[in-house]
């Protein structure tokens, strides 16, 4: 334990307060000291900053205005720049105008100097033509006195009037005349005829081979075989009863004659003719005949018809790729298939007509779409020509119009495919050699014996009725007519004028299918004997 002094004890307490009270003196004075320093320091420090603030700006006010001065001068040196191209520019536009204006006028100068020279020439033809008309007068009635003089002494000389040698020259004018156009007419048709044959030729064969159809061959009369003659007796009937009942039915003729195994059914109507040789297949196959059995079996047969004649119009239609027919023209198109033009299906030679028109059609740019169904509805007046007046043409025009078609140049092509009426569109043209091209093909169409003599017999009378013609063979099966002229009569000339007069006469007066050829023969024989 160490010892403490007493007086060190005794005064500590005081000396403890004494330095107290000198550190919170010492505490104050230092507390006030700093705070004296501490605004001071601060209001320097903000001064300094703010002082470099104001450098700063005052720098980059400097730097703005620099840079908005070299901006002014460069958009004043821009413009500046821009104003001196636009003057240069409407200085030298202004001096090409200048320069025209130049060339212009020393044109009209040249102009003006060329025109006062041909007035100066005119004026001179003016006083030459003058003179010379002059002149002209003169000789021309030195001319009159002499032509006087002449037709005078002509008239004594020939023994004519002046009417006479006037009415003598103008026919042999006119004969001249004559056979200068027919020489041209010849020259001009034979080109354009080449030309056109080349044409039509390419044309059709090019049809032709990318289409070609099969056909159906019927006859008016229409054979049902049965299997026995007894049936024969069956269908007749007691006093006839059942044939009556049948013929009555169906509208029909059944011929029952000696021919063993076979009756006949005629009829002009081939879907009467059908519905009549299929009802009678199935009475002699079922072997009831009776006429309460014969009703049955031809009505049946009839509603089977319709829907067949349907089913084969609106196969047509697809197969020929027509759309928007009304139901009835479909109706009608089927029934075309029950009919034959010289054995040739009607049905099938529409389709046919209907390709070989979209063919032409679209060889010479037009619609192939519109001559396509303007060929397949050209015949549609066959459907119903049996009940109506009037030739096909005009039936099937009519048909088509009151049953929607509104196409002007298909219902055209229907009235006017055999020449009826004007042809107003070029698909009728064309309808008219499709139709042509499918019934002369081979193998085509067939005629009977006295149709096809009558025929030849027609086309020698009008060949042998012209002018100095002679002789007129029909060969070819009718597809050509000779023609033999006398060639002391005729020149050839005139022999190529006989050719086109037979032509169309031939047109206008015969009904054929395909085209007749018509060859005018000019020779002259020289004959001599040796004795």
């Amino acid at each position: 334990m160490v010892d403490v002094p007493v007086n060190l004890i005794a005064l500590s307490p005081l000396a403890s307060w004494l330095a107290t009270i000198a550190g919170i003196a010492g505490g104050f004075l230092l507390a006030w000291v700093l705070f004296g320093m501490i605004p001071g320091s601060t209001i320097h420090r903000a001064r300094r900053e703010s002082d470099q603030i104001i450098r700063a700006a005052t720098a980059e006010a400097d730097a703005a205005r620099q840079r908005v001065e070299l901006e002014a001068e460069k958009k004043a040196r821009e413009r500046r720049e821009a104003l001196d191209r636009e003057v240069a520019e409407t200085v030298a536009e202004i001096r090409s105008n200048q320069a025209r204006l130049a060339k212009r006028e020393d044109n009209l100068d040249q102009k003006l100097e060329k025109i006062s020279e041909r007035e100066s020439k005119l004026d001179r033809r003016d006083a030459e033509s003058k003179g010379l008309q002059g002149k002209l007068n003169a000789a021309r009635e030195k001319l009159e006195q002499t032509t006087d003089q002449v037709r005078q002494r002509l008239t004594e000389v020939s023994g004519m009037t002046e009417t006479e040698a006037g009415q003598t020259l103008l026919t042999e004018v006119r004969e001249e005349i004559e056979h200068e156009a027919s020489v041209l007419t010849k020259k001009i048709l034979e080109e354009a005829e080449q030309e056109a044959r080349r044409r039509s030729r390419e044309i059709t064969l090019q049809a032709i081979q990318r289409y070609a159809a099969e056909h159906v061959v019927d006859a008016t009369v229409r054979a049902v075989r049965i299997p026995s003659d007894d049936m024969k007796g069956r269908i007749i009937g007691r006093e006839g009863r059942n044939i009556r009942t049948l013929e009555r039915a169906t509208g029909v003729d059944i011929l029952v004659d000696d021919t063993p195994g076979v009756i006949a059914v005629s009829c002009f109507d081939p879907i009467r003719r059908t519905i009549a040789a299929e009802a009678l297949q199935l009475l002699v196959a079922d072997g009831r005949v009776h006429p309460t059995r014969i009703e049955e079996v031809v009505e049946r047969v009839r509603s089977e018809m319709s829907e067949r004649i349907i089913k084969h119009g609106r196969d047509a239609v697809i197969e020929a790729n027509i759309r928007g027919l009304h139901p009835k023209i479909v109706e009608a198109m089927g029934k075309l298939y029950f009919r034959t033009s010289y054995g040739q299906n009607v049905l099938k030679h529409s389709i046919e007509v209907a390709y070989l028109c979209q063919m032409i059609a679209e060889q010479l740019g037009l619609n192939g779409a519109i001559a396509r169904r303007s060929g397949y509805l050209h015949d549609i007046g066959k459907a119903m020509d049996h009940d109506m007046e009037g030739g096909h043409p005009a039936i099937g025009m009519e048909f088509a119009r009151k049953h929607g078609e509104k196409s002007e140049a298909v219902l055209n092509a229907i009235g006017g495919h055999h020449g009826d009426i004007e042809a107003t569109t070029p698909y009728t043209p064309i309808v008219m050699a499709a139709d042509a091209i499918s019934g002369a093909r081979p193998g085509a169409r067939r005629e009977s014996m006295e149709m096809y003599i009558k025929r030849l017999e027609q086309l020698e009378a009008i060949a042998i009725e012209q002018p100095h013609v002679t002789e007129a063979h029909a060969i070819q099966a009718g597809r050509e007519v000779r023609v033999i002229v006398n060639a002391k009569k005729a020149d050839d000339a005139e022999a190529f004028t006989i050719a086109r007069a037979i032509a169309k006469r031939v047109e206008e007066e015969m009904t054929f299918p395909g085209e007749i050829k018509v060859t005018v023969l000019r020779e002259i024989r020289a004959e001599a004997i040796a004795r």
